[in-house]
């Protein structure tokens, strides 16, 4: 097992901080003080697990993160990611040069205001070889900037050339109830004892339409997206949340999932949507 350190031991339900930069994933928000206030009432309602990146805003998000939670709570995990960068308009480019991977560690250590990264997740752009960047990450890892590695966007195949590298204490991939093609992946990664973590929970910029979301909410009481991610959380224990939002109102909705028990009878009409 080995691998799953620190994300062995947070709650389940964690807070994505993507949607805390401006529209498209970039420049600043409308208005920072509500961001700001966001973060702290996630950490105050529990939240010990936060996925970030340098590349949100760009920079923006991490700066958000250290403005409201500096000094960090001892218990909170932050996770990060590189890989990508961003151009002057916005665009989502590849920067998975060993200079460029460096360069972004350090960039996350100092926007964060920590000497070291909990968990870095490398992001992939394709499935070219990711040996040589995971590696990178690795050496970084030794040096004791990085604490545990994970990868992003990958393949199961991509998975297993990783773990002969460095072991991987988590996998952040696309996956939710109408997105079921990394089946596998869940269940190879819940039998190494690695985290997996759904980018896109509820879908993404288009969230999930689905009639039977409605028929199992109105059961429980509850949201459709509530419903979304209590099905994560049901598919498997190895399955940590990271909804992102920018409301108040919203985050305490997504936190209160873990209180959502569905049946045997709900999970078999949600795992029919994607039939």
């Amino acid at each position: 097992m080995g691998a799953m350190s620190v994300l062995r031991n947070v709650k389940r339900v964690g807070y994505g901080a993507m949607q805390l930069a401006g529209p498209g994933v970039f420049g600043p928000p409308a208005d920072p003080d509500a961001a700001v206030a966001v973060l702290r009432r996630a950490v105050e309602l529990g939240v010990d697990h936060i996925d970030t990146s340098d590349y949100y805003g760009p920079y923006v998000v991490n700066e958000l993160i250290a403005r409201a939670l500096r000094p960090y709570p001892a218990d909170l995990v932050i996770v990060t990611k590189i890989g990508a960068r961003r151009d002057d308009t916005g665009n989502w480019l590849p920067a998975l040069a060993p200079a460029e991977l460096r360069s972004a560690v350090h960039d996350n250590l100092t926007r964060l205001g920590v000497e070291r990264l909990d968990v870095v997740n490398l992001r992939v752009m394709d499935e070219s070889p990711l040996e040589e960047s995971f590696a990178v990450l690795a050496a970084l890892r030794e040096e004791g900037l990085v604490g545990e590695l994970g990868i992003s966007n990958v393949t199961l195949p991509q998975l297993e050339k990783a773990r002969e590298v460095a072991p991987v204490s988590c996998v952040q991939n696309h996956y939710n109830v109408t997105e079921r093609g990394d089946d596998a992946l869940v269940d190879r990664t819940n039998e190494l004892g690695i985290a997996y973590v759904p980018f896109f929970p509820l879908g993404g910029f288009q969230p999930i339409q689905a009639e039977v979301l409605h028929t199992v909410a109105s059961r429980h009481g509850a949201t459709d997206r509530q419903v979304a991610l209590a099905w994560l959380l049901a598919r498997s224990p190895n399955i940590l949340l990271i909804p992102g939002t920018k409301t108040l109102a919203h985050l305490e909705q997504n936190l209160a999932v873990a209180d959502i028990d569905l049946t045997a009878e709900d999970i078999a009409e949600l795992d029919a949507i994607a039939g």
